[in-house]
C-alpha cells in the first residue's frame, strides 16, 4: 500500500538533534522496507464485515539489519505510528474517487491521499495493541525514546493526546507497551503489532528466544504482525536475527545490505568503502544524519579491542565472536588460501558419525596444501563430505566405503588418522586392507592428545606452513568452530549449536596431524612444482 510510507511522512517529525519537530522524511531504505512490508498479495479478497489481517500481505513479518546509528530507532518509531493510528491493515481494492482523508479518522491535520482505481486501499487498527520489545529497558528507550516526541512535536499530538513515561493510550482503547527480558508479565496478550529491536541479542540463553516465539504465537491470534531490526549478529550464539534470516520461510522480507567479502575491515581504505556501502544514504555527504568520520574513529577504536565486534556493528558483517577457533585473517588472508591441483601423496583425515553430525574425510597433501578431495560415483565427482540432512538423517556407510577405496586408489595415502566414534568397524577394515601403521584411530575426546594437535594445526596455519584451497563448506564449519575451556589452560573444539556444524574441521585437524606425524617420520615434504597462486582479493 503506497498510502502507508506517504501517511507516515505526512504525519512523523524528526525526533531530536538540529532538525528536531522537522517532517521525517524516509530514506530509501526505509522506503524500501515499508513498501515491501505493506505489499498487499493480489489475491486478497475486501469483506468488510470480516476484513482479512495478516493474511492480505504478501509478508506475516518483516527483517531490518544494519549498522549502527543508521536510524532503525526512529524507522520503528514511525511504524509504530503507522500501526497505531494510521492505515496499516488492507481496506480493500480503490475505485474512482476514493481515497484515504484524515478527517474521517480523527485526525485535524487535513492530509487527504487520492487513490488510483484498483489501488489497495489502508484502514487503521480499531484497537491496536503494540508491545515495543527488547533485551534491555535501554534498548527499548531507543525506540521508545524517539516514539514519545515523534508524536508529541507533530500532527499526531492531535490524534494521541498525551504520552506517558510508561505506556502510550491509543484511541479506541489500544495502547503501547514496553516489554523486555527482566518484564515479560505481558506475554501472552493479545497484541497486533510487535516492533523487536536488536534481535541479535535475543538468544536461547537469556531466553529471548522464547520470548520471541510467544509474540509471535500472540500475533498469529489476532492477525498482527512483527518488525525485527538488528545490527549484524555473531553466528555462534543462535540469535533471533539468525534464525529469521536463515528461515526457508518464503513470507519473511529480510533487508540487509552486506559489503563485498573482498574488501577487509582491517584495511583502513577498504573500510571506508565498506562504510560507505552500508551507510549510503544516511551519510552526511549525502544528505543524511552519518558522519562517515565519526564513524571510523568508533570502529578504528573498537577494532583494537574487539574486531569481530566492530565489523559486526560497523561493517553489518556477519562474523563469530571472542571465542572462536579461527579468526578471519587465518580463514581468508594473504596466503593462507591457495589455487592450484594437490599433489597425488596426501595424509587423511576422518571424521565420522552416525546421524545429526555430519561425516568428512580432508586431506593434506606432500606440500602442505589441505583440501576436501573428490570420488567418482558414477562418473560424478562427489566431495567427501556427507550431510546426513540429506540422505534420510542416515550417513551413507556403503557410500563412505566406496569413496575410501577411491581414495586410497588415487592417491598415494601416507597415513589417515580416524576419531573411531560408531565406525570401528570399518576403521578396523581399512587398518586390514592398507596397513595398521597407515590407517590409525586416532580418539578427539581425549584432551592430553587433542589440545597439543589444535594448537599446532592453527600455528602452523599462521606460520603458512599449511595452507588450504577454498572451500566453502569446510569454511563454514571452520568458522562455526569454538573453544571450549578445560583444565589447565586447555581448550577442545565444539559447536555454538546444534545446527551448526564443526565435522569438515576436525577431519582437517586429524589430516593435519597425520601429516606432521609422517614428516617427523621422514615422508618427504618436497614438492614437484612449488608453485602457489594467491586467491584475487
Amino acid at each position: 500500500m503506497s498510502v502507508a510510507p506517504a501517511w507516515i511522512e505526512a504525519h512523523c517529525v524528526v525526533p531530536d538533534g538540529f532538525r528536531k519537530g522537522a517532517p521525517f522524511r524516509l530514506y530509501d531504505y526505509q522506503l524500501r522496507y515499508f513498501s515491501a512490508f505493506y505489499l498487499v498479495r493480489g489475491s486478497a479478497v475486501w469483506v468488510p464485515e470480516s476484513p482479512l489481517l495478516a493474511p492480505a500481505f504478501v509478508y506475516r513479518r518483516g527483517v531490518l539489519i544494519g549498522p549502527q546509528k543508521l536510524g532503525k530507532g526512529p524507522h520503528e518509531a514511525a511504524h509504530i505510528c503507522l500501526e497505531g493510528v494510521g492505515p496499516a491493515l488492507f481496506g480493500g481494492w480503490a475505485e474512482d474517487g476514493d481515497g484515504w482523508a484524515c478527517a474521517d479518522h480523527g485526525c485535524g491535520c487535513g492530509w487527504e491521499w487520492p487513490y488510483e482505481p484498483g489501488e489497495p486501499m489502508g484502514m487503521p487498527w480499531p484497537t491496536p495493541l503494540i508491545q515495543v520489545t527488547a533485551v534491555s529497558e535501554e534498548q527499548t528507550d531507543n525506540i521508545y525514546g524517539a516514539l514519545r516526541p515523534m508524536i508529541d512535536d507533530g500532527p499526531l499530538s492531535d490524534v494521541v493526546p498525551r504520552t506517558g513515561e510508561e505506556f502510550i493510550r491509543l484511541p479506541g482503547g489500544g495502547r503501547i507497551d514496553t516489554v523486555t527480558s527482566s518484564a515479560q508479565s505481558r506475554l501472552g496478550q493479545r497484541v497486533t503489532f510487535v516492533p523487536q529491536d536488536e534481535v541479535g541479542l535475543w538468544t536461547p540463553t537469556n531466553k529471548m528466544t522464547r520470548v520471541a516465539d510467544t509474540q509471535y504465537r500472540g500475533l498469529a491470534g489476532m492477525g498482527g504482525r512483527a518488525s525485527l531490526t538488528s545490527n549484524a549478529w555473531d553466528p555462534s550464539e543462535n540469535s533471533v536475527a539468525q534464525q529469521q534470516m536463515e528461515s526457508r520461510a518464503t513470507d519473511v522480507y529480510r533487508q540487509m545490505v552486506t559489503p563485498p567479502a573482498n574488501l577487509s575491515y582491517r584495511n583502513k581504505a577498504e573500510r571506508r568503502k565498506i562504510h560507505q556501502l552500508v551507510y549510503g544514504e544516511t551519510l552526511t555527504s549525502r544528505g543524511g544524519h552519518v558522519d562517515l568520520d565519526a564513524i571510523e574513529a568508533e570502529a578504528a577504536d573498537l577494532l583494537e579491542r574487539d574486531p569481530a565486534q566492530a565489523e559486526r556493528f560497523f561493517g553489518n558483517r556477519i562474523v563469530h565472536g571472542a571465542g572462536a577457533y579461527l579468526t578471519a585473517d587465518l580463514l581468508e588472508g594473504d596466503g593462507h588460501v591457495v589455487v592450484r591441483e594437490p599433489e597425488r601423496a596426501v595424509c587423511l583425515g576422518f571424521d565420522g558419525s552416525s546421524s545429526g553430525d555430519w561425516t568428512a574425510i580432508r586431506a593434506e597433501d606432500v606440500t602442505g596444501m589441505r583440501f576436501t578431495p573428490t570420488f567418482d560415483v558414477g562418473g560424478d565427482l562427489r566431495p567427501t563430505f556427507w550431510n546426513p540432512a540429506e540422505h534420510g538423517d542416515r550417513i551413507p556407510r556403503s557410500e563412505v566405503r566406496a569413496a575410501v577405496a577411491s581414495l586410497f586408489a588415487n592417491y598415494t595415502v601416507a597415513r589417515m588418522y580416524c576419531d573411531p566414534r560408531d565406525w570401528y568397524t570399518e576403521i578396523d577394515e581399512w587398518a586390514a586392507l592398507y596397513g595398521e601403521d597407515v590407517v590409525v584411530q586416532w580418539p578427539t575426546n581425549q584432551i592430553g592428545r587433542m589440545h597439543p594437535a589444535l594448537v599446532r594445526y592453527r600455528t602452523d596455519m599462521a606460520e603458512l606452513a599449511t595452507v588450504h584451497r577454498p572451500d566453502m563448506v569446510w569454511a563454514t564449519h571452520a568458522q562455526n568452530a569454538r573453544m571450549l575451556a578445560k583444565p589447565g589452560d586447555r581448550f577442545i573444539l565444539g559447536k555454538p549449536s546444534e545446527n551448526q556444524k564443526i565435522d569438515l574441521l576436525m577431519a582437517d585437524v586429524l589430516a593435519h596431524e597425520a601429516a606432521a606425524d609422517a614428516r617427523a617420520s621422514g615422508w618427504s615434504t618436497a614438492p614437484a612444482e612449488p608453485t602457489y597462486f594467491r586467491l584475487p582479493r
